[in-house]
């Protein structure tokens, strides 16, 4: 049942199928892991008197009137008004007419809805009426709130994960029983239901604690399979130094700081150390990870062999094979640099996989295209991935399996605390570039409310006929009728209204088609559009030194690390640029925490500082940080446990490394499964 289509439930046909699939949601089982990404508490009612503008709110009083029914255009409103000891608050619905006999002068009801200020007056709109007991019902649980897209609201979305809850095939319990035991775990079939509807806070914390132990339990088992197969293998590929790296330093026009040239000998070292390399480089955005990886690319090509250079997206991946081609030409390096990309015609490919077959190709630059099956290198002596955490542990099994056990070094500009760093990439050896070169302009951070929208249009504006380019990102695709937050094409409209005729405003978001999302990054690139308003989609993606300005809705929605990582999408020329945090909470705990980043552009202080902020409460209305390949886990919110899970395996693999006892069985049985999808993502 679990493996059947989503249209295999009632209600369900083609139609809103393709909806589903929008949203990555393809079969029963893809929806029964579709995990809400807020929740909906149904508080206590509060005092009319201390009601504000904006947000869901719940007050209880007496109607002072009747309903009346005004006609406004073409639609019919119904107006009324209900008080307590505190005041009076106006309650309007639109084209429901049929409300008028409920709302009766004199009726104590519950009213719950969104206020909005009309005039000078607060409004409640389309409010849910209750009665105070059915309220006192309601108030012990917690709603659901799914991704959404235009088409398939929540309602849609609560109903079908309801039907497929109750229609699943359960799961064999597959954690032994004294670990359940040990870490009080929920059942797994338990978790699974109250992920989806929990009556109330600590069953959504006991479902997620499980789901979230599970998740890091096999993404920890994964990798200490793969530190298995590559520890101390012995390499084919031992090479030294090379003239030729030295000679470019030299004629490069900056100096390699001394934490690059720190990192630089690290890699020389594993290089030449008759050993398979497995290293991870940490930097933050702009530290200078890129040479180095040209300059080991390049070590590899002068003793004969071929090189390779995964990132994930097309658009970086040719800005990179541009820039390689570039400085290779200017310093009279006679090396042969190949592109492969997704989107390249059948022809294209063809033609570089017979270059690089041949050996006429000494570095080769893409997307994972660069390990599909057609790709047959010759002497493939090193891997290199950017960006490493876009990247599951599929691909980084995959890619060490290419050519015969090529060395793989891994980057990230994801800035997470050592101690963390260890546990997640413990196949890895681990450099930090933990400094940035002394000619980068520091970034000008200021943290605003609301209120400040419009100054800061008029900035971009200023920006923008100095010739300059900017980001906006919002937390959401579209609106939403559960959460509160600004989205992508509705800002996006609203910027083209607002700013001057001539300033070209576009959208990109992680649900455009790839070919569409490469042709806005490349314009962007380009500079033919002067705004890009994204998602966190453009964390990883595009050198664009040209952009000057970052300007971030509902930052108080995101966590600091990737607040700073969105940040470093700016910076990156001549030019002094600056980052707009827009913060929509008016919290004054919210305020603290965005000032981290007001006061530091270190990655690694505000990655260390989010660890010390994040608690279990986090988990309601902040963003994942979206690493590695979790749905739940947050590696800042649930550090701890990830602890606690990383000692665990270590136990459970050294009591029994091949899972072949008879309580672990189906703990195996699982982990294959997991394998198995790490690949299946890579389309292998």
């Amino acid at each position: 049942m679990n493996q059947e289509p989503v249209t295999s439930l009632k209600g369900i046909g083609e139609k809103t199928g393709a909806l589903f699939r929008r949203l990555g949601v393809e079969t029963v089982e893809d929806l029964l892991h579709d995990y809400p990404r807020a929740y909906d508490a149904y508080e206590p009612p509060v005092a009319i008197g201390q009601v504000k503008e904006g947000g869901m709110c719940t007050v209880c009083g007496q109607l002072l009137k009747t309903a009346t029914v005004r006609r406004f255009q073409n639609m019919q409103v119904i107006v009324t008004v209900v008080r307590d000891l505190t005041g009076t608050l106006q309650l309007t619905w639109f084209n429901m007419p049929y409300l008028r006999t409920a709302l009766q002068m004199g009726r104590v009801l519950v009213f719950r809805g969104r206020v909005v200020k009309k005039g000078n007056r607060l409004t409640m709109e389309q409010p849910e009426i209750y009665t105070q007991d059915a309220y006192e019902e309601k108030m012990s649980s917690l709603q659901p709130i799914y991704g959404q897209t235009k088409g398939l609201g929540n309602k849609a979305i609560v109903k079908a994960v309801a039907q497929a809850l109750k229609q699943r095939q359960l799961e064999r319990e597959y954690l032994p029983a004294n670990l359940r035991k040990k870490y009080e775990l929920a059942e797994y079939n338990y978790a699974l239901e109250h992920i989806h509807f929990p009556s109330g806070h600590q069953e959504l914390l006991a479902a997620r604690k499980r789901l979230v132990f599970d998740e890091f339990l096999f993404f920890l088992l994964a990798v200490r399979r793969l530190k298995e197969k590559r520890q101390d293998v012995k390499s084919n590929y031992p090479m030294g130094p090379v003239k030729e790296i030295k000679q470019l330093q030299k004629e490069l026009p900056y100096a390699l700081t001394l934490a690059q040239q720190k990192v630089l000998a690290e890699i020389e070292r594993d290089l030449e150390s008759g050993l398979v390399m497995n290293r991870l480089i940490q930097g933050d955005v702009g530290s200078g990870k890129t040479i180095l990886a040209v300059l080991a690319l390049l070590q590899v090509a002068c003793h004969g062999c071929q090189g390779a250079l995964m990132v994930p997206t097309e658009v970086l991946a040719r800005q990179h094979y541009e820039s390689i081609c570039e400085l290779f030409s200017a310093h009279g390096i006679l090396k042969q640099v190949v592109l492969i990309t997704g989107s390249m015609t059948a022809k294209e490919k063809r033609t570089a996989y017979e270059k690089i077959a041949a050996h006429k190709a000494d570095i080769v630059v893409g997307t994972h295209a660069l390990i599909q099956e057609k790709v047959v290198y010759d002497r493939l002596a090193l891997v290199i991935t950017d960006e490493q955490h876009r990247f599951g542990v599929g691909q980084r099994e995959a890619l060490g399996q290419k050519g015969e056990q090529p060395h793989v070094l891994v980057m990230s500009a994801t800035p997470i605390p050592r101690t963390l760093a260890i546990i997640l990439y413990g196949d890895l050896d681990i450099s930090v570039i933990d400094e940035m070169p002394a000619n980068r302009l520091p970034i000008k951070n200021c943290v605003v409310d609301t209120g400040y929208r419009e100054r800061a249009w008029r900035f971009l504006e200023k920006e923008i006929s100095a010739g300059r380019q900017a980001y906006v990102i919002c937390p959401m695709v579209e609106a939403s009728e559960m959460i509160e937050a600004e989205n992508v094409l509705d800002y996006t409209k609203l910027l083209r209204e607002k700013l001057s005729p001539g300033i070209t405003v576009e959208y990109l978001h992680g649900k455009m088609k790839g070919k569409e999302k490469n042709r806005i990054m490349e314009r962007f690139a380009a500079g033919e559009i002067h705004v890009l308003v994204s998602t966190t989609v453009v964390e990883v993606g595009v050198n664009v030194p040209n952009a000057t300005v970052m300007m971030i809705e509902n930052a108080e929605r995101f966590g600091l690390a990737q607040l700073h990582q969105l940040r470093g999408r700016v910076g990156r020329g001549q030019h002094q640029s600056y980052c707009i945090m827009v913060d929509g909470s008016g919290e004054e705990d919210t305020r603290k925490r965005l000032d981290i980043l007001n006061r530091s552009n270190d990655g690694f202080y505000i990655s260390s500082e989010d660890l010390k902020l994040r608690g279990p409460g986090d988990i309601f209305g902040l963003r994942q940080s979206g690493e590695m390949e979790f749905k739940l886990a947050d590696i800042f919110t649930d550090a701890n446990l990830l602890k606690t899970v990383s000692e665990e395996v270590n136990h459970l693999l050294e009591e029994d490394p091949s899972l072949d006892q008879e309580d672990h069985r189906l703990l195996r049985e699982r982990l294959e499964i997991y394998l198995g999808e790490s690949y299946e993502r890579l389309n292998l």
